[in-house]
């Protein structure tokens, strides 16, 4: 091998001896070692950037002026007259039922702060008790208070307030969407909020009873542990759905009207009740004495625990109208 290498290259010194012009072997190209650390290609697509998320915005309740001069005109409890006759009524009416929201009764009532003001029969002033009953309990140093307009059939309180039309309870029932700050009303009265009934449905009474009724019930009571919460319910004898949704209540204030009422109709819608632990009995529009500044007396009684032939010897039963 040597030999042929030797013979090579005489013979290259020969032709270079003899003018003849020899080019050198070119030179073997060694591709250069990719460095371990060489970026990988780029892609064709870059991967798509996730967009950042927006966070949704606190919702806030809508915020609505009550006429308090007005109500007090028409003989309701306002905090400008915190001395009339019918706030030291109702001063009365509110203890035992602050009483077992706050647990500080003869016993612990579940639910307590769930009250419900009702009636046996359209007409007695279940609705102008459930608005003064809140308006007192607003002027308490210690309670919040919610009312809620719950006679979803022959809604009240928007009229008695005079307030515009906008969604309420039967919205918040039927639009999952919807929470409880975009149909919650704050007033110009501390510590006073309201939920009127909403927009009119066909099957208004089915909601009352139905099972978005009684979870939103639940989260009321849950939600808002501190404050006092109102129903102003349809009347007892005309409704099933009143009844279903005392079955929730900690707590029911039954309006009667006094000389108009009868004995049975009293004793009938108290039958509906009777699972409630916490029942009572108010007289409205009671003659006598010199409770008259409002051009009729008002009066009140109350039947608490009892059961119903109870209550028909006691003096919270009405004398049947002639």
């Amino acid at each position: 091998m040597s030999s042929l290498i030797e013979k090579a290259a005489q013979r290259l010194e020969q032709l270079r001896q003899a003018g003849v012009e020899v080019a050198p072997p070119e030179a073997t190209a060694v591709p250069a070692p990719i460095p371990a650390t060489a970026a990988a290609p780029t892609a064709l697509h870059p991967p798509a950037v996730k967009p950042a998320t927006v966070a949704e915005p606190e919702r806030t309740s809508r915020s609505v002026r009550l006429d308090v001069e007005s109500l007090a005109i028409n003989g309701y409890v306002t905090p400008n007259a915190p001395r009339a006759a019918i706030a030291d009524q109702f001063r009365v009416i509110k203890r035992p039922l602050l009483a077992n929201a706050t647990g500080k009764g003869a016993a612990p009532v579940p639910n307590g702060n769930l009250i419900m003001v009702t009636s046996a029969m359209p007409g007695e002033g279940k609705s102008f008790t459930a608005v003064n009953l809140a308006m007192s309990i607003a002027m308490e140093l210690d309670y919040r208070v919610l009312l809620v307009d719950a006679d979803v059939s022959r809604p009240s309180l928007r009229k008695t307030l005079n307030l515009a039309a906008g969604p309420g309870l039967l919205d918040l029932l039927i639009d999952n969407k919807l929470q409880m700050a975009d149909v919650l009303l704050r007033t110009n009265v501390d510590k006073l909020s309201l939920l009127l009934s909403g927009t009119p449905h066909p099957r208004a009474t089915e909601l009352l009873a139905s099972d978005a009724m009684t979870a939103l019930i639940e989260e009321l009571g849950q939600r808002y542990p501190d404050r006092i919460i109102i129903f102003d319910s349809p009347p007892l004898l005309l409704t099933t759905e009143a009844r279903v949704l005392a079955s929730h209540m900690g707590q029911i204030l039954m309006v009667v009207h006094a000389e108009k009422t009868l004995r049975s109709q009293v004793l009938h819608a108290l039958t509906t009740i009777d699972a409630c632990p916490v029942k009572l009995l108010m007289l409205n529009q009671a003659r006598g004495g010199d409770q008259d500044a409002y051009g009729y007396g008002y009066g009140y009684g109350f039947g608490y625990g009892q059961s119903v032939s109870q209550a028909a010897e006691s003096n919270t039963t009405v004398s049947a109208a002639s």
